[in-house]
């Protein structure tokens, strides 16, 4: 196991505009204590300590997506991707947890579950994504509880770890990935990746078929270079034109049926189509797509006025829906909110986004990008990172993993720690 280190470490400190003069004041309400809600708590506190900062939480640990596939692999623990806010609360953040029920945008009240009513001059809305249940016939909410997505991480992933150690050797995984817009692009070929690697040590008659709704997803030559490498008996992908869409679940049968023909597991795992989370349609954040459209230079809703959404629930053109880029939004949002609230212009920001997915324990792919700021949204900086290269070597590939291992320990410190 390898989770810190300092082989391949990379900065998450993001390229925000900070704010450094304090005297905000003012109460700022946070929802999600996820890679971009905590990450905003927590700066938030940094960047100016008068600023009166409730964090609310649905539970009291944080378990993350990113990563979960490690540990679905079996190469890293439960615990070493789960995460509490003893951090947060020393800094003087409020935690509360409980379930937000309500937002009261006339009168600036956050309404939880529990009876609590907290009121805020600014409110960040960091909630996620939730599931399009209907668009596939036969699955659900409780369908769910046996034929996992794991892509909220928690209770899902460890459904879905247990389900591969008692399945029998010669059995098949199948992976339907979603289409649209949806957390993570490259996670569900690194799942694939992952899971292939443990069926491989421990399982070896065993295969993965991922049934795709795309012809091409991201990180694509990578990965299938890498499965050509490791993989190449074990994962099987088909493609859209190929008849990979899943059109329906028989959670019954353990079958899921596309146009033309049908595909019995072992263990299934299907990832719906993803939109912001109930929150944020029920405070009114959403368009008629269903996401949040935003100001990018604050992160400041464009619907309702001193509400900022950030992370998978917003559109931030060119940025991908992922952790790290979450994590760097957050800055700019809480050195936004900063200056906004102590009456002063907020800086023009940069962001960066680093992605690493590992195809075995020993075997790492990446993507990096530093964006500026545009009218239109945030666009890479041309020259400024890309894809890692293909046809590198062994070495290459094991500096790559210890790169991510690094990556995600020093995230997690960086939000958590």
């Amino acid at each position: 196991m390898r989770l810190a280190g300092s082989v391949g470490a990379v900065s998450v400190l993001g390229l925000s505009a900070c704010a450094t003069k304090p005297g905000a004041d003012g109460r700022v309400v946070v929802v999600g204590g996820g890679f971009g809600g905590a990450t905003t708590a927590k700066y938030l506190k940094w960047f100016d300590p008068s600023v009166e900062v409730t964090l609310i939480i649905s539970e009291a640990n944080y378990t993350t997506c990113l990563f979960s596939n490690a540990y679905l692999g079996g190469i890293v623990g439960f615990g070493d991707i789960t995460h509490d806010y003893s951090a947060m609360k020393k800094l003087g953040v409020n935690v509360v947890q409980d379930w937000v029920s309500d937002v009261d945008v006339a009168n600036k009240t956050v309404k939880t579950k529990g009876g609590k009513s907290i009121a805020y001059d600014r409110l960040v809305m960091s909630p996620g994504i939730d599931f399009l249940y209907d668009k596939t016939e036969g699955y659900d909410a409780k369908v769910a509880e046996t034929i996992p997505h794991a892509w909220k991480a928690g209770t899902q992933t460890v459904l879905l770890r247990k389900q591969l150690e008692a399945m029998d050797d010669g059995g098949v995984v199948i992976i339907s990935p979603p289409s649209g817009r949806f957390r993570c692009p490259p996670g569900p070929y690194e799942r694939a990746s992952l899971i292939a690697g443990y069926l491989k040590a421990n399982k070896p008659r065993s295969k993965v078929l991922i049934l795709d709704p795309k012809d091409k997803f991201s990180k694509f030559g990578l990965f299938k270079e890498g499965w050509e490498i490791h993989y190449k008996d074990i994962i099987e992908w088909v493609s859209n034109s190929n008849d990979g869409a899943v059109q329906r679940v028989d959670a019954a049968n353990m079958t899921v049926h596309t146009d033309f023909g049908s595909h019995k597991g072992a263990v299934i795992n299907f990832i719906p189509q993803q939109t912001a989370a109930e929150i944020a349609h029920k405070a009114g954040l959403t368009n008629d797509k269903g996401w949040c459209p935003i100001d990018f230079l604050t992160f400041e809703s464009t619907l309702l006025k001193d509400i900022h959404v950030l992370g998978d629930s917003a559109i931030v053109t060119k940025m991908p829906l992922s952790g790290n880029a979450a994590n760097t939004q957050a800055k700019v949002c809480a050195a936004a909110i900063v200056d906004l609230l102590a009456g002063r212009t907020p800086g023009v920001p940069k962001t960066t986004n680093t992605c690493y997915s590992l195809v075995t324990e020993d075997y790492g792919i990446s993507v990096t990008a530093v964006y500026n700021l545009t009218d239109k949204g945030y666009f890479p900086v041309k020259g400024s990172g890309g894809l890692s290269p293909m046809g590198r070597d062994a070495e290459f590939r094991h500096q790559e993993a210890l790169a991510a291992h690094s990556w995600y320990a020093n995230l997690s410190d960086d939000i958590w720690g």
